[in-house]
């Protein structure tokens, strides 16, 4: 490996412009499947989950087989991780069979753990605290549809609902990175830890964006460009839907609310979607919804992600040369 070992652990693991560059290169992805082999051979990703999963599954199956390689997936009742091996154990096993390793689970810091004691990229498919991966395939969507990459500083973006959950803390952080303006909504007691807001609002200060923090689902979709929201009711908390639900009613994203957009904006959810709650049946299959291009982009994205980690962690820069620039 090269002396710069990168992982994507959260969001602002890239610079501005090496989003960019990741970006771009999912555009070309989305032309090309098989733009890039970084992993011909095959050589093994280890992709591992700690929880249920479609989306995340399948793109990065799907993804590592396009990129040449083989997606050793592992499942935590079929893993010693899911009987308590310590994670660092793992790290050091893996990274001696495995070309990256990507890894969906809880805590924060089992990835940043794993990315210690690995030698390979080490990708965050999502934690409770953060989704970079999804929020790569949500920009990459925007891109898509908007006329390429580098229309993306300066677009103003709602996020409603739950505001203390990983996505919410994704998009104030891979929006900051981006240079847009970050506006998320939702009701007292379910607001962003105050120190990634913080964060955030020092990054979109210097990549030419903003943070807003607000209760107010208006204030925070006034002419925005696209609208993203989440299920209310997060894995493991199905049992207390009824409950949980209340307090997020009047973020509902409907077409009373969009209708305070932008024209011409955008719908994006990260699926899977609880229509009637979140969201209306009429906004997320209505013409502004573009969440199965973001479905879809999740491939595209993370087979960039992954090639562009594996091109800055080898040396290998013809991977990408005369694509992300």
């Amino acid at each position: 490996m090269a002396d710069r070992l990168r992982h994507m652990l959260r969001d602002d693991d890239l610079s501005h412009d090496e989003q960019a560059e990741v970006l771009k290169l999912g555009l070309a992805f989305r032309q090309d499947r098989y733009l890039a082999r970084p992993f011909e051979g095959p050589q093994a990703v280890a992709v591992i989950f700690d929880k249920p999963s479609t989306r995340t599954r399948s793109s990065f199956s799907v993804g590592v087989a396009e990129l040449g390689g083989y997606p050793l997936v592992i499942d935590k009742d079929g893993s010693q991780l899911g009987r308590g091996e310590p994670v660092a154990d793992t790290a050091r096993v893996l990274t001696r069979m495995t070309s990256a390793i990507v890894w969906r689970t809880f805590g924060q810091d089992r990835v940043e753990t794993m990315a210690a004691e690995s030698t390979v990229p080490v990708v965050n498919a999502l934690t409770d605290s953060f989704h970079p991966c999804q929020i790569l395939a949500d920009f990459l969507t925007l891109a898509q549809h908007r006329g390429g990459v580098d229309a993306l500083p300066g677009m103003t973006i709602a996020y409603l609902g739950d505001a203390a959950n990983n996505m919410s803390n994704s998009y104030l952080l891979g929006g900051a990175v981006a240079g847009m303006h970050v506006r998320v909504a939702g009701p007292n007691g379910f607001l962003p830890d105050p120190g990634i807001v913080e964060e955030a609002s020092a990054l979109a200060e210097q990549n030419g964006g903003s943070i807003l923090v607000t209760t107010d689902p208006v204030q925070a979709v006034d002419q925005a460009d696209c609208v993203f929201t989440d299920t209310w009711v997060s894995m493991g908390e199905e049992d207390q839907a009824a409950t949980r639900s209340k307090p997020f009613w009047d973020y509902q994203v409907n077409a009373s609310l969009m209708d305070k957009t932008k024209p011409d904006a955008l719908f994006q959810h990260c699926l899977p979607a609880y229509r009637g709650k979140e969201v209306t049946a009429d906004v997320i299959d209505g013409p502004r919804s573009v969440v199965w291009d973001e479905a879809e982009n999740r491939l595209h994205a993370q087979k960039a992600l992954l090639t562009w980690l594996v091109a800055q962690s080898t040396g290998r820069m013809d991977l990408i040369e005369g694509v992300c620039r």
